[in-house]
């Protein structure tokens, strides 16, 4: 007959075993999900986003035809400014290139530009010529990338697809079967049911603020800078108001990128007047309006990560992952600060229970995110 320490040893060996097999389970998940990820991704996000749309049409019809609608909505709702951006860009970067070919030549409006940009710099050593070289090497630089860019879309098509093709069915899972799933990650997680509820309830307002403050943001800034560059006579406007939409999600400059050196360019020229109107666009309208008007009603002003954080995980994610690293940088900085304030509760509700006092930090830092 086995001793109670051999049978309680046994069942340690056996816990130990199960949770190693668990981790293993995951790991295959994750490795088998990754070429697929990002689109899996992306339909949870906008399965969160799209829910209350979801909700109001299933209180009219059957719960599968109203998630059937909000995928198939959802998903026209970002594909076609998607695409739209994707074929501005193209299109107009390759008429564009005559354009500035001919502005590179002789009497053109770049060389005039750097005629007058050189009358300072020739005291510092930089020629006109030089200007001229560099503005030359920086144009052949942003064809070639254009050509480079419209042949990624090109072969990009069929990954593309099955990415929208995941995303959606990512996206139904998630409407139909949240809960379900929640439940599920109760039950599974090496965690109380309440904290994990708390992961959860983090997961979901951060990946919608960040579909919603990233692609919705981006479309917007996008034809409002489009208005501005129609307004100030700049040609083309449509394509520079796609390269808008495209830096909009860049931390910190962003849109200043573009509208900027526009505004810059049409000073330098002598048009004084539409240089300054752009300039102050910029600042009122493309970058003041989206700041103050837009993106708050959009995603309201709490946010539960201090703003310095917020920028590290939009420079580190884009570091790591690249453009990807947009979306997946904040939600996972927002998970971790999730994770370290319910320890940070935890912790506390220890110390009380063994009689040291703790008092909570002032301004609630350990409070949990609702």
């Amino acid at each position: 007959m086995a001793a109670p320490n051999d049978d309680a040893e046994l069942f340690r060996d056996e816990r130990r075993a199960l949770g190693w097999a668990a981790l293993a389970a995951v790991a295959v998940i994750v490795w088998l999900v990754r070429p697929i990820g990002m689109g899996v991704l992306l339909g949870v996000l906008m399965a969160f986003t799209f829910q209350p749309m979801y909700e109001r049409a299933s209180a009219r019809s059957a719960p599968a035809v109203a998630a059937l609608v909000t995928v198939v909505g959802a998903t026209l709702a970002v594909a076609v400014p998607f695409a739209g951006i994707v074929w501005l860009l193209v299109s107009g970067g390759t008429a564009l290139a005559p354009d500035v070919a001919q502005a590179l030549g002789p009497g053109g409006a770049v060389r005039h530009l750097a005629l007058s940009v050189a009358q300072l710099t020739s005291k510092v050593g930089i020629t006109a010529e030089d200007l001229l070289e560099r503005a030359r090497a920086l144009a052949g630089s942003a064809v070639a990338g254009v050509a480079r860019f419209a042949e990624a879309v090109a072969s990009a098509t069929a990954s593309a697809t099955l990415a929208l093709l995941f995303l959606m069915m990512a996206m139904y899972a998630v409407l139909r079967h949240g809960r379900a799933i929640g439940c599920g990650a109760q039950d599974i997680l090496p965690l109380r049911p309440e904290y994990t509820r708390r992961l959860f309830e983090e997961f979901r307002r951060v990946g919608r603020t960040t579909l919603l403050g990233t692609l919705v943001s981006a479309v917007v800034q996008g034809v409002l800078a489009a208005v501005g560059y129609t307004i100030v006579g700049l040609p083309r406007p449509e394509f520079f108001g796609a390269l808008t939409a495209v830096a909009s999600p860049l931390p910190g400059i962003g849109t200043m990128l573009v509208w900027v050196p526009a505004g810059v360019v049409l000073i330098a020229e002598g048009h004084v007047g539409r240089g300054v109107l752009m300039l102050v666009w910029g600042v009122l309208v493309v970058t003041g309006v989206m700041d103050y008007v837009v993106r708050p009603r959009l995603i309201g002003r709490e946010s539960h990560v201090p703003a310095l954080l917020t920028f590290a995980a939009l420079f580190g994610g884009a570091k790591v992952f690249g453009l990807k690293g947009l979306i997946l940088g904040p939600v996972l900085m927002s998970i971790a600060i999730a994770a370290l304030r319910i320890y940070a509760d935890e912790r506390r509700e220890r110390r009380r229970a063994a009689g040291i006092d703790a008092p909570a930090p002032p301004g609630g830092a350990g409070r949990a995110a609702p």
